[in-house]
């Protein structure tokens, strides 16, 4: 099964403009060509590569028309599997695009599984692993910083930072087996501790640059959660709707409005944010109320970011102290709001109890909202993310075995400078190597492989 003609629908269900059914393998110009119709009856396989052909598709068996279509096609190998792909561009409802897919799995083609595609473009030597998770970060990223990061990765700006990291590994190691098994040739360089010890530091150097980008990296990559508590009738509805940019959530004068938890993705300054308004936290006797406060009470458990709205033109309870209690320890924005009514608060009382950012908005007249997102902003990206010249490393694999390379670096240097001789060094030293080759997919397992493509898109 591992090659054989695939087919899937690349494009998301519903209705649309069109839709694309996609064909990979040695038969896709056979069952493209089986139901085909174009001008003067030429057969796509006698057509120029990638090149787009009008026509229609029937059904062979009784000649009836099934579709009106666009076809691609694409001879291998300067396509994305580095196969045959075919793609058939239909009308997009939900009918024509399975008549479509159920017409070309009749003339033979395979149900794709999920990543399929994507699979054989990796093990056709197309994309190395850490471009082809790439693909996925690609396809869900939410702000045009996590899509830039995603884009390098899959031009191989990571793969080409693990490679040189491994060649210098492998150098050494070479020259550690050449000394000892030709001690007598003087013409070798010989691999003395201290030179050792050079490469170790070296590899340890460029791995800690990596994963000092790993947090920035994952938060480009799954956003931030990010949590809106505070009493009830404050205005956490109100920031939501002010961040999200339409009205998500009910806002009313009466305590208590919101009983559940609401999510939203949101953009600022590039930085993703999932986005959680919670209902007011708060002692009642309302059954309905009560379930919403004690989920609230669970998703601050799991969140990235905090921000606690207070109210300008109210003191200080003992509800809001115990708020204060819950977050202590966490990342946490502080928001004065309804900034246009007299202040009650002791913004020197909020301080004193834990308060390090405090922001102040209105949000009734859309004040402050620019403020709080520069304050986001500069809590995890200080201000600003360099895109340019800096690796990001955001994919929780990637991070777990640059994490363990870099422990068996960190023991290699223990061990040099405990005087142990090298060729027992160079154990961890080729620990490291392994670990950074399962990266980019040079030594991983078959198993790893199959479970990281089943996660992806039917049809990419």
């Amino acid at each position: 099964m591992e090659f054989d003609t695939i087919t899937a629908i690349s494009t998301p269900m519903g209705e649309g403009a069109i839709a694309i059914v996609r064909i990979s393998g040695d038969d896709a110009y056979q069952i493209a060509d089986s139901i085909y119709r174009g001008p003067g009856n030429k057969r796509l396989e006698d057509a120029d590569s990638h090149t787009i052909h009008y026509g229609h598709l029937v059904n062979p068996k009784t000649e009836e028309t099934v579709e009106e279509v666009m076809v691609s096609i694409m001879k291998g190998p300067k396509t994305f599997t580095r196969e045959d792909v075919v793609e058939i561009n239909c009308h997009g409802g939900i009918v024509s695009v399975n008549r479509v897919l159920q017409l070309v799995l009749s003339r033979g083609a395979r149900l794709a599984e999920p990543g399929e595609f994507t699979k054989r473009a990796f093990l056709n030597g197309r994309i190395d692993l850490s471009q082809a998770e790439a693909v996925m970060d690609l396809i869900r990223a939410k702000t045009d910083k996590a899509m830039n990061v995603a884009l390098g990765q899959m031009e191989g700006r990571l793969s080409q930072l693990i490679r040189r990291l491994r060649q210098e590994i492998l150098q050494t190691l070479a020259q550690v087996e050449v000394n000892i098994d030709y001690p007598e040739y003087d013409d070798v360089e010989e691999m003395t501790h201290r030179l050792f010890l050079e490469k170790a530091y070296f590899v340890k150097t460029e791995i800690e640059k990596i994963l000092n980008t790993s947090e920035q990296g994952k938060i480009l990559r799954d956003g931030l959660s990010t949590v809106i508590i505070g009493r009830p009738n404050v205005g956490k509805s109100s920031l939501l709707n002010s961040l999200v940019h339409e009205n998500k959530a009910i806002v009313t004068d009466i305590p208590g409005t919101t009983r559940d938890v609401i999510e939203e993705y949101v953009n600022v300054r590039g930085v993703p944010l999932k986005l959680v308004d919670t209902a007011g936290i708060r002692e009642t006797e309302d059954i309905v109320e009560r379930i919403g406060v004690e989920r609230s009470r669970a998703v601050l458990k799991e969140a990235d970011l905090i921000l606690l709205v207070l109210n300008n033109s109210a003191e200080l309870t003992h509800e809001d102290e115990l708020l204060f209690e819950a977050i202590e320890g966490m990342d946490v924005i502080v928001i004065i709001n309804k900034t246009d009514l007299p202040r009650k608060i002791d913004l020197d009382q909020v301080k004193q109890i834990g308060a390090k950012q405090i922001v102040s908005t209105s949000l009734l007249e859309d004040q402050g909202i620019d403020d709080l997102e520069e304050a986001i902003a500069s809590l995890f990206f200080k201000g600003s993310l360099e895109l340019g010249d800096l690796t990001y490393v955001s994919n929780a694999r990637h991070i777990a075995l640059l994490g363990q390379a870099l422990q068996a670096i960190e023991s290699s240097i223990e061990a040099i400078e405990a005087g142990i001789p090298i060729d027992l060094v160079q154990i961890d030293f080729t620990k490291a190597w392994e670990l950074l080759g399962e990266i980019i997919g040079e030594s991983v397992q078959d198993g790893l492989i199959n479970q990281l493509f089943s996660q992806f898109c039917l049809g990419k």
